[in-house]
Formats: structure tokens, sequence, C-alpha cells
């Protein structure tokens, strides 16, 4: 647990960078620091590690404060993951991995040996651990970087843009095994982010602040898109944010239809506007309208979404980008189980959301961890 207690810095140009920062970080959690530019997120971060001394307040981890620790000794005993991957470029992937495991006394060879493993654990190829930093693409050093600040079991992990110097496709994957990772080790962690939807994917909490480093809002992602605490909060969420919140409610409850769905050698439904037709496994092959003449060239379906493991708003974006306004729903192996309409994804919502009112009404509300959908952008066909 990180707890910033009445937490200020202030530079001696008289900039005040953080101002009255009081926030628990939870064991076990991602805490997220969001905000604009110059709102204090990196520095309340490298307060919790004494690269930056607080000018007031006190952090404190699992009760301890930080201030009564020698620095090095703290930072050794903190994973530590910055932008760049902040790797040194004289030595070799395992050695970076290995690094603060030899500081700590392990033999280079138990070091390796730890530092293969946790190769393994951020899916990195074994054929990597001798290549060094210049020889990898951005993803696979931030994927090494992960991997040393695991490497000796630190309680707690910071975080710093670790995502942001990379492409958004490696960057989407890059957070999706962040979060399979975490489920495995369990680490609390403070991560810094400018991004307010990389904030609401990984975040089991997220900590707004305002310009001038001021905290504005500190709740769960599904709290702070349904409730902003103000206007800057609401502005700077967007006005998508209602879209977002569509990520924590499951796809399960979307009505599907198969009568449009239809395989080789069989009569199309002359009723449905569309027909969608599958191969022998009942794979996708494209849309038909209603009445088109066989052999027309079948539409693209867009993409798909997986109802057992998508939330609303993969299966609203699937309707949506559809360029028949139907979404086609699969299985865990790609096979089509249903097609969803626009106005069944909206009667799905309006169901939720019901279902959220009755169970706040109810005192049914929870404040545990973010329910996490997979919403897995499947391809365009």
């Amino acid at each position: 647990m990180i707890s910033f207690v009445q937490v200020s810095k202030r530079f001696p140009d008289g900039t005040v960078a953080v101002d009255g920062l009081t926030l628990t970080a939870p064991d076990g959690a991602i805490t997220v620091l969001v905000g604009p530019s110059g709102c204090g997120k990196t520095t309340s971060l490298r307060m919790v590690n004494r690269l930056i001394e607080p000018t007031d307040g006190k952090i404190l981890i699992d009760g301890v404060d930080v201030a009564g620790r020698p620095a090095a000794e703290l930072r050794r005993s903190i994973g530590y993951v910055i932008q760049h991957a902040g790797l040194f470029p004289h030595r070799t992937v395992v050695d970076n991995i290995a690094t603060v495991p030899v500081l700590l006394g392990a033999s280079r060879r138990d070091a390796r040996n730890r530092a293969r493993e946790l190769m393994e654990l951020v899916e990195l190829d074994p054929a990597l651990a001798t290549r060094y930093p210049h020889q990898l693409s951005g993803g696979q050093q931030q994927r090494v970087g992960v991997a040393r600040a695991l490497a000796a079991d630190p309680p707690v992990l910071l975080m710093d843009e670790p995502f942001s110097a990379v492409d958004p496709i490696v960057r989407k994957n890059l957070q999706e095994q962040f979060l399979r990772i975490q489920s495995e080790v369990g680490k609390t962690i403070l991560f810094v982010t400018h991004d307010i939807d990389e904030a609401v994917k990984l975040g089991d909490r997220i900590a707004v602040l305002r310009e001038g480093g001021i905290l504005a809002q500190y709740d769960t992602p599904q709290q702070l898109l349904a409730h902003p605490a103000d206007e800057f909060v609401e502005n700077f969420l967007g006005l998508d944010r209602g879209v977002r919140r569509l990520s924590f409610f499951s796809a399960e409850a979307v009505p599907l239809l198969t009568e449009p769905v239809v395989g080789p050698g069989v009569a199309p439904d002359q009723t449905a506007p569309w027909t969608l037709h599958v191969d022998a496994d009942r794979r996708p092959r494209g849309w038909s309208a209603s009445g088109a003449a066989e052999g027309t060239d079948l539409i693209s379906i867009g993409h798909t979404f997986e109802p057992a493991a998508d939330s609303l708003r993969a299966a609203l974006d699937a309707a949506v980008l559809s360029p028949t306004g139907w979404a086609v729903a699969v299985d865990a192996d790609g096979r089509v189980v249903g097609v969803a309409s626009q106005e069944s994804i909206a009667a799905a919502i309006r169901s939720a959301h019901d279902i959220e009112a009755l169970d706040k009404s109810s005192g049914r509300e929870t404040d545990g961890p973010p329910t996490r959908f997979a919403d897995a952008t499947r391809p365009v066909r």
C-alpha cells in the first residue's frame, strides 16, 4: 500500500508541482495517475522512490515513511519502468534484467536464470537473451524494462508512461500483456499516463490531477466515468465517456439472431434485410442484401465480437463499423454464433444501465476491481 499524506512539492523557482496530495494506492492493485501536462503526475511518482524529495507531507509504503530509508536501498526494493525502457546499452537483455538481483547479492548464474524465467513471463523469445537493446524493437525493449523491474520481486512497481513511445498496435498488445502479468504477480502498481483510455483500461483506481498538482477526483474507472466530480474532470474525460463506460458491461446479454446466417447450399431467408454467408466451418464470409442474385460479391463484415469475452463497447463498435449496421458474433474459435442489430445492442445497453441502477438502489453496489473484458479487435473481413 502506498499512501500520500498531504504531500506537496515546490521547486526553488516557486513552481508548485504537487499541492497537498492525499490518496492511498491499495495493495495488489493498479492505481493510475492521469491529467494534463504539468499537473504533477511524474513528480508524484518520483517522490515515492525519492528521485524527487517532497517539500511537505509524507509518503508511506505499508505504513513506513520512505524518508526514513536510505535512498539507494529504497530504490532497489521498488520496480521502476520508464517511457523509453532506460536499458543499459552495453548489457545484453539477460544481463539488463539481472541487474538488480546481482546488486542485491544474487550470483550472476542465479540472476540470469531468474532473468530467463521473466523473459518467458513477458513473452520474449529466449533467443533474444544475448542481444543488446539497440537490436530490439521498441515493444521488445519495453518488455525487457518490465522484466527488469520485476527481477527482484519487488512489492511495489512504479511505471511512468511505459507504453507511450510505441505505435498503437504494439501499445495495445503491451497493455494486454501487462494486465495478464499483473493477474499473475499481483503487485502494488502506481502508473502514470496522459491517456484517459489507457487509464480506464488498466486502472483499478484512477487519480485525476488538475494543473497545479491538485487532486480533482480519485475513484474507480466506473465511478469516474459515471460521476465526474466537476467540470474539469468531465472535460478531461471527453465527450465519449459514455461509450467508454460500456467497457465495463458484458456483451453476453446481447440478443442474437441466427436466421440471417446461411451456410453453403442453404437458401437465404428472404424476409431478412441482410444475409450473412458462412463457410462449412461457420466462419464468416460476408454479407449480401436480401434478394441479391447468386454470385453477387459479398460485403465485408467489418470486425466481429465475442459475447463471452467482449464488452458492450466492442459489440456496439462492431455494429457501427459494419457496412450493414449488423454486428457478427463469434465464439472463441471464430465461428459465427449469430448476428445482432444496432437496435438489439441498444436494448442490451439500456438493460445493463437498468440493472446497474437497481443494484445501487438496493445497496448492492461494490467498490472492487473493475470487470475487464478482452475487447480484442478482430480482423476486418
